[in-house]
């Protein structure tokens, strides 16, 4: 039986592994961090600037990719490709419930219905049999989730999109810096979104984009990014006025990342090796004491993703605790190790809930969200840190074992 603790203070009494807190993402900047941001603020363009084109060739040259959308946030990347994708009512859109919401609710905006495939319950990527059980003759498009970084089975979705003619978005908001089959992450699928929020690899404060290598595409993620508006002749219904003319040739929306944006984030890629290397080192640490640890289990990675993990996902296993998830968080945080859980299954939220969806539809997924915590994993923790996440769950587990 379960212990039944509302507050568990660190183990015995004691006294917990650290003194102050740790959280499980921060931000890293710097004095370069810092400068490209004053000296926007020194320029003429605050917006609509030249740091926009800079960044956008900047992506493009990162990923391979033909073609970079910069925009105000990851899931304003989420919105645009798939109206890109001609997303629209009566559709079905296939993603993960292990995910963020807006993976979800950017079928919802384009007025389709999203569906939830399941997950493989050792990669935690989404289970490319079960999208393909959930294809019906509405489906539009698939939105795979490179889940904590790590890809998601690309070949075998691909396939299955080719297949069927549908769309492959990848949802890449962990993953930049990731490769799959020697392949960075945005030059595979048919558009890939980017998130740049603060606990990213990378971060413009705020901010996202869309690659794509179709000049289709582009084309639309441009305008439904921009207003619909363009001062591309080639993209004008009407031969223009004169040099000052512009049309609306679509319903768009304002999702501009600022110059202030694509100049901090522009320096953040400069140290974007210097990130990888450092979350792939304690990944490493924490992945050779967990894998130790019986009471615990560690996200497995299929061979083909080169990962660079924005998420470090640990699994209790509740069979050999006297103790559930909640409780083994609560014993995390008296030991002043901040963790989270990522993430709720979608339909489990409310308005999801009022939409018709029901518990019990991705049985893996659930059984999943159950067990998982999210540890402390970004560029500026110290070996110190590491050493005291690894110290605290060892603590617990041992204390809270279940003897059999």
């Amino acid at each position: 039986m379960k212990e039944d603790m509302n507050n568990i203070p660190a183990i015995d009494g004691g006294r917990p592994v650290r003194d102050t807190k740790i959280f499980y993402g921060h931000q890293y900047l710097d004095e370069a961090d810092y400068q490209a941001v004053l000296d926007v603020l020194k320029s003429d363009y605050l917006t609509c600037g030249p740091k926009i084109e800079e960044l956008e060739d900047r992506l493009c040259r990162l990923t391979g990719a033909g073609h970079a959308v910069s925009v105000s946030n990851g899931t304003a990347a989420l919105h645009i490709a798939c109206l890109a994708a001609g997303v629209g009512p009566g559709d079905e859109v296939i993603t993960t419930p292990i995910t963020f919401a807006a993976s979800a609710n950017c079928a919802l905006y384009c007025g389709a219905k999203p569906v939830f495939a399941d997950i493989n319950d050792k990669t935690y990527e989404i289970d490319p049999d079960s999208v393909e059980s959930c294809i019906t003759e509405k489906t539009k498009a698939v939105v795979a989730v490179d889940y904590t970084g790590q890809s998601a089975d690309l070949r075998a979705l691909r396939k299955i999109c080719d297949a069927r003619g549908l769309i492959l978005i990848t949802d890449g908001a962990h993953s930049i810096g990731t490769f799959y089959e020697g392949k960075p992450t945005g030059s595979i699928a048919d558009m890939t979104t980017f998130s740049f929020h603060p606990v990213k690899t990378v971060t413009a404060g705020e901010g996202g984009a869309v690659m794509t290598d179709s000049d289709e595409m582009y084309k639309r993620l441009m305008l439904f990014g921009r207003h619909g508006i363009t001062r591309n002749p080639d993209w004008m219904e009407n031969p223009p006025d004169g040099p000052w003319y512009y049309e609306q040739v679509e319903l768009g929306y304002n999702y501009r990342m600022t110059d202030m944006q694509a100049a901090l984030l522009i320096s953040q890629l400069d140290k974007l090796e210097m990130f990888k290397a450092r979350r792939k080192e304690i990944v490493k640490r924490y992945n050779e004491a967990f894998s130790r640890i019986p009471q615990v289990m560690v996200q497995e990675e299929i061979p083909e993703s080169d990962t660079t993990r924005h998420l470090y996902i640990l699994r209790i296993r509740p069979e050999t605790l006297r103790i559930g998830r909640k409780e083994f968080f609560e014993a995390l945080e008296a030991e002043n190790i901040c963790c989270n859980v990522h993430y709720i299954p979608t339909y489990y939220f409310p308005y999801y809930q009022k939409l018709g969806y029901k518990k019990g539809l991705c049985p893996k997924a659930e059984k999943l969200y159950e067990e998982i915590i999210s540890l402390p994993l970004y560029y500026g923790m110290s070996d110190k840190d590491v050493g005291d996440v690894i110290a605290a769950v060892e603590k617990i587990a041992a204390y809270y074992a279940e003897k059999i």
